[in-house]
């Protein structure tokens, strides 16, 4: 059977890779976006590679992202992600990808479909509107000509040579998937995993619902590296066990047990630990003195390579919260200085606006990332594949 032939951008935004489609460009039913993503990323693949498809065999490599113009008054364009599983037939639309988030903007004017406001020292904005969270983002970045900037001397942790910087503000990042800043009304609370007994954790939804629990009670120093993480089958089956509590304690999963199937985005979970030496992936060496707080994150199973923005995001208003697990750990210092996240691609820096009035508000979360379009044309799907699609989808983007 002949391949379907579908028009495509491949992108690099931040530390993750994805294919950006237009809404034109895609069925006008939703149902029918599964199959052509599974199939364009190669998913599902036993083997964890993603050989036969555009994924990378990571959750970061594996995504997916749709760019309309909107007729919101407060947004210029909207757009919806999908995580695409690796090895199973599904495809998740619960959450935001912050990371990819960075390369919207760009694609948006690059592909005409926004003009975007430039200020007087040549920065366009675009205003963007994230249909799963239903939240909104601006974001700024350097034009070259009438196209988005590409080069640049900003450097970004994880990513080889400089580019452009796009900074991104996160607005009202709070209750992005829950609802609640803090789903549970409380920033620390003792939650009951099977086979770990009680476990005190922080569970907060900013911009994404991220579970946090400290290394040491989970026999870790905090500073493991992904591979080591990985290696791990005991720890993994442990982080998942807690992971699942708290999905099910959000009412994303019915039980611990199915929370991999029926909601393997959301809660992402957090190890999170004070400050402390440790190596990179790249062998350089982390100064503590350098660092507000570590964190690594587990994402659909696997330990991420640096920090999910979105993650990277909740972790730092989380840090602000008094309370939490997380602001326990955190070094002592200015409330609105950047949080400097460890993590295992370096540090992260953060800026989160977070206050106290009659209970914890998010104003903001500020990240800079950098971006480029990698490929145009048409991405290539069996047509196999979308005759008897087998794909799953575990939360379907709100209209």
């Amino acid at each position: 059977m002949a391949q379907q032939r579908v028009d495509a951008v491949f992108m690099r935004g931040g530390t993750s890779r994805g294919i950006f489609f237009q809404r034109a460009w895609l069925p006008e039913d939703r149902d029918d976006w599964t199959p052509i993503f599974l199939g364009a990323l190669g998913s599902p693949d036993p083997y964890g590679r993603q050989l036969d498809g555009l994924g990378g065999g990571v959750s970061s490599l594996s995504k997916v992202v749709v760019v309309e113009p909107s007729a919101r008054p407060d947004a210029d364009v909207e757009y919806t992600f999908g995580q695409v599983a690796v090895r199973e037939p599904a495809v998740a639309y619960r959450t935001n990808c912050g990371n990819l988030t960075s390369a919207v903007g760009p694609f948006a004017v690059d592909e005409g479909l926004v003009t975007p406001s430039v200020g007087a020292d040549g920065q366009a904005t675009v205003r963007l509107y994230n249909v799963n969270t239903r939240k909104r983002i601006v974001a700024r970045f350097p034009l070259e000509g009438a196209s988005a900037a590409v080069e640049g001397g900003f450097e970004l942790l994880g990513v080889a040579g400089q580019g452009a910087p796009i900074r991104l503000e996160f607005q009202d990042p709070g209750g992005a998937v829950t609802g609640e800043l803090l789903p549970d009304g409380a920033a620390a609370e003792t939650l009951a995993v099977p086979g770990l007994g009680e476990l005190r954790v922080s569970i907060v939804d900013a911009t994404t619902a991220v579970v946090a629990v400290q290394a040491a009670d989970l026999g870790l120093s905090g500073s493991e590296l992904p591979d080591a993480i990985e290696a791990d089958a005991g720890l993994l089956a442990r982080l998942e066990a807690v992971r699942g509590a708290a999905a099910l304690q959000l009412g994303l999963s019915p039980s611990v047990e199915e929370a991999s199937a029926c909601s393997p985005q959301s809660p992402l979970i957090a190890i999170v630990s004070s400050p402390q030496p440790a190596s990179t992936l790249a062998g350089e060496a982390v100064d503590p003195d350098a660092v507000d707080l570590t964190a690594r994150v587990m994402s659909m199973g696997q330990a991420h390579r640096a920090l999910p923005l979105t993650a990277a995001m909740c972790l730092a208003v989380a840090a602000r919260i008094e309370g939490s697990v997380v602001h326990e750990l955190t070094r002592p210092g200015d409330a609105a200085a950047d949080l400097r996240l460890g993590n295992p691609s370096g540090v992260l820096p953060v800026a989160a606006s977070v206050r106290h009035e009659g209970g914890w508000i998010a104003d903001d979360v500020v990240v800079y990332r950098t971006a480029r379009r990698l490929m145009e044309g048409r991405v290539l799907v069996p047509a196999s594949r979308l005759a008897t699609p087998e794909a799953t989808t575990t939360a379907a983007a709100a209209s």
